[in-house]
């Protein structure tokens, strides 16, 4: 053991509990450590006893970098509390460092007078080098001297706990579910409903299940038997609307929303996708519900991918395919292909760090140009942007009643940050969603039908599926006659056709909710916002608004086409700021869309949640402007 480890004494007094609104945990190890799975239970586990979470794992960039190092470095960071908990939060009250490492990366995240569990097995010379520390002391040499620190030697427990029922190996494995034990005690947390999620992931491998029960008790055990002269936390919880709550991840959420999307038009659901960071989990979720009737096929690239999606929605279904931004540059073409032809299809990009493939594990804005323009020719499509977790689940509903109902290509934007992250989740009633009314051509149009015949009110033709008798046709990749469907190359048509294939985007502003306005109405300064940066800009906003400064704050989950209302609003404000995790790319396409608007910007790109501080100061910045 470090030397410094040596002279911590644990004296033996009265426990200090704090009672809080809410707290930020973040588990930190290896990348192997187990950090996601215990960071999953803890949450679980809060969601279960009535407290609002939001989560944030951070996957280091490198697989399996060399143990102990700075680069694999493996996250899991919560925010647990009574009420109004939308963002992982800035810096921990708690932090689990399995290694050195896991303490230089996340020290900067620390609060002062934070708790930090270590394994001090873990922190020898050797263990220290690694992590380029020049003392023996690393929380001197990082300047966390106000910090409360519990030292425990987990592994060598760990290894006392299971001696005769697992090897060393499996042991250091549990060290995880021991640290899951003690901050379960740091927060008077009962055991059992831990004990179920083991029981329900490891049943069947009973050796391991009876290794990790006992180690999880051993690691509450700890706590209460060392009197440790730290804070424990006591975290109320609040009455929440009657139904069934879980725990969801945005990809989850958005696999349900297309699911309950699939039901409500009556259509079967199929996806045709590859494997892609951060989006995969969509296509194995759904791959999971074979018994749903949804058809998953895993494609051999991701062109194939989007093609086999562009055939299903051509025969009848409703079709999606999943990817990320280098994926969505690879479907562009066909893409282009699904808005000459005019049939839906889902198109979800879970946004990652770019350039090139960047960088896997972290998340970004930065795919909105992508998808609005990013296809050759006059090609324009439906984007909406999820806002949250839970949201995944409206915004993947919407995207796929929009697509349906108006036949076209609908790109939905969430991004890695909301994807892995998870809320408690209110499970809905489907009864509760609008119906979905594709429109298919009816008997009565057999004579007179064509396959570009549109209705006048939307102009989005009338959807025939190969099999109606009597209404045999083709469609592809070359321009249509306006009235036959035929290939065209006449001048006069191609301009029409292009007109048209706009005007049903344009249209589709009639069909979707306006624009909501938070905060005071009679502000003078508004802050708007897109996608997944929902939580951290309103808590920002309403930390500005309880300093006593008037503020509004509009955050668009439609982009293209924007709500009708969009333009008064933002045209309403003497000052507007555009806060967006890229170099200003929804500032920009609102200038297009909006003669007169010039908002102010704030921009960071950095692979990151925004820091809910930074943001306050930013803001408040340009209130006093």
């Amino acid at each position: 053991m470090s030397p410094f480890f040596k002279v911590i004494v644990f004296m033996s007094e009265e426990i200090k509990v704090k009672e809080k609104e809410s707290v930020v945990v973040r588990f930190s190890g290896d990348s192997g450590d187990g950090m996601q799975l215990v960071g999953t239970m803890f949450s679980n586990l809060s969601a279960e006893l009535g407290n609002e979470i939001i989560t944030f794992p951070d996957f280091p960039a490198e697989i399996r970098a060399p143990h102990g190092t700075l680069s694999g470095v493996s996250g899991f960071q919560m925010h647990v509390g009574s009420k109004n908990v939308l963002t992982p939060g800035d810096k921990a009250d708690v932090l689990v460092a399995m290694n050195p490492a896991a303490l230089k990366v996340n020290a900067q995240f620390l609060k002062p007078d934070s708790v930090v569990i270590i394994d001090s097995d873990s922190f020898l010379k050797a263990d220290l080098e690694k992590a380029d520390f020049k003392t023996d002391n690393p929380f001197k040499e990082l300047g966390l001297n106000a910090v409360q620190t519990v030292a425990a030697p987990i592994t060598q427990i760990c290894k006392d706990c299971l001696e005769g029922l697992v090897d060393n190996k499996q042991a250091f494995k549990s060290r995880n579910i021991f640290s899951l034990g003690l901050v379960c005690w740091l927060f008077n947390r009962p055991l059992h409903i831990v004990e179920k999620l083991l029981t329900g992931k490891f049943k069947d491998k009973p050796d391991i299940l009876q290794a990790n029960l006992l180690v999880l008790q051993a690691g509450y055990n700890y706590g209460h038997n060392i009197h440790a002269s730290v804070s424990t936390y006591r975290i109320d919880t609040v009455a929440h609307k009657k139904g069934f709550y879980t725990d969801v991840n945005g990809n989850k959420a958005t696999v349900y929303g297309l699911i309950a999307a699939s039901e409500r038009s009556g259509l079967p659901l199929f996806l045709g996708s590859y494997p892609i960071t951060p989006a995969t989990d969509i296509m194995q979720e759904l791959a999971a519900r074979k018994e749903l009737g949804i058809k998953v096929m895993q494609t051999e690239d991701e062109i194939a991918g989007i093609c086999t999606a562009i055939g299903a929605s051509f025969a009848g279904n409703l079709a999606a395919t999943s990817t990320s931004g280098p994926g969505l540059a690879l479907k562009s073409e066909a893409i282009g292909l699904a808005v000459m032809a005019e049939i839906p299809l889902v198109v979800i990009d879970v946004q990652r760090s770019g350039p090139s493939t960047g960088m896997p594990t972290k998340s970004e804005q930065t795919d909105l140009f992508q998808a609005l323009y990013g296809r050759n020719g006059e090609s324009p499509t439906v984007v909406i942007s999820a806002i949250s977790p839970t949201d995944c689940f409206d915004a993947a509903f919407w995207a796929s009643k929009i697509a349906l109902e108006h036949l076209t290509p609908v790109v939905l934007l969430t991004d890695g940050y909301i994807a892995n992250g998870s809320s408690a989740w209110r499970i809905p009633d489907l009864e509760e969603y609008p119906g979905i009314t594709p429109p298919f051509v009816t008997s009565d149009q057999k004579e007179n039908w064509t396959p570009y015949m549109r209705n006048p009110e939307n102009d989005v033709r009338y959807w025939a599926i190969p099999g109606m008798e009597g209404f045999t046709h083709r469609i592809g990749g070359l321009e249509k006659n306006y009235n036959t469907g035929a290939i065209s190359t006449d001048a006069a048509n191609h301009q029409k056709m292009i007109e048209m294939r706009q005007s049903k985007i344009n249209k589709i502003a009639h069909y979707i909710p306006r624009q909501e306005v938070l905060g005071d109405t009679d502000a003078d300064t508004l802050v708007v916002g897109w996608g997944g940066t929902f939580g951290h800009l309103y808590e920002a906003v309403e930390t500005v608004r309880g300093g006593g400064k008037k503020l509004a704050f509009a955050h668009f989950r439609f982009i293209n086409p924007l709500p009708e209302n969009a333009e008064e609003i933002l045209l309403g404000y003497k000052k507007v700021i555009v806060i967006e995790q890229n170099r200003g790319q929804f500032a920009g396409f609102l200038r297009t869309k909006i003669s007169g608007f010039n908002p102010y910007q704030f921009n960071r790109v950095k692979g990151q949640p925004f820091v809910v501080s930074r943001l306050v100061e930013e803001i408040s910045a340009l209130v006093l402007r």
